[in-house]
C-alpha cells in the first residue's frame, strides 16, 4: 500500500519526466528508472487512487505560491482530451468537458488558466471547461492579488 506522500511523489515526478502520458510513465519509465518502488500497485489501481490527491495537491499549491510582486501575467492554454476527429465518440470526460476554441483552433477538453508573477512563479491556477475565456475567469483567479493602496 502506498502512502499519500508516495502518491504525491509519483505524480509530481511525472510532470518532471520526459514522458507525455501517465500510462507509459507509470508502466515503463517509473518501474525501470526508480527501482525503489518495487511494490507498486497495478496501473488501474493507481488511477483509482489519483482522485485522493486533489485536495493535498491544492494545499501544496497554496503553500508553494510565489511572492506577491505587483506585476502579474495571465494566460490560458488548452488541455485537449482527444483529437478533433474523435470528439463525438469520446466518453471519458463527456459530462465535464466542452468544445472550446483557442488560437490553434477548436478542441474538446479543458482550459488551464494561470497567473504568474514577474519572476515566473505561479500565483494562481484554475482549470475550467474548454468553452471558458480567460477574460471571464480573470476576476475569479486574481482575487487577493491586487490590493488597493
Amino acid at each position: 500500500k502506498l502512502s499519500l506522500a508516495e502518491l504525491l511523489t509519483i505524480t509530481i515526478y511525472f510532470y518532471l519526466s520526459p514522458c507525455k502520458d501517465f500510462k507509459n510513465y507509470y508502466l515503463y519509465y517509473l518501474r525501470y528508472k526508480y527501482k525503489e518502488y518495487f511494490c507498486l500497485p497495478s496501473y488501474s489501481r493507481i488511477i483509482q487512487l489519483l482522485p485522493r490527491m486533489l485536495l493535498p495537491l491544492a494545499v501544496l499549491m497554496h503553500y508553494l505560491k510565489g511572492d506577491e510582486t505587483g506585476i502579474y501575467y495571465i494566460d490560458s492554454t488548452k488541455l485537449a482530451i482527444c483529437h478533433n476527429k474523435r470528439t463525438s465518440s469520446n466518453r471519458v470526460f463527456n459530462r465535464f468537458s466542452k468544445i472550446g476554441k483557442s488560437s490553434y483552433g477548436w478542441f474538446l477538453g479543458f482550459k488551464l488558466h494561470l497567473i504568474i508573477n514577474n519572476k515566473g512563479e505561479i500565483m494562481s491556477v484554475k482549470i475550467t471547461k474548454g468553452n471558458k475565456s480567460y477574460l471571464s475567469i480573470a476576476s475569479v483567479i486574481s482575487k487577493g492579488l491586487f490590493r488597493h493602496r
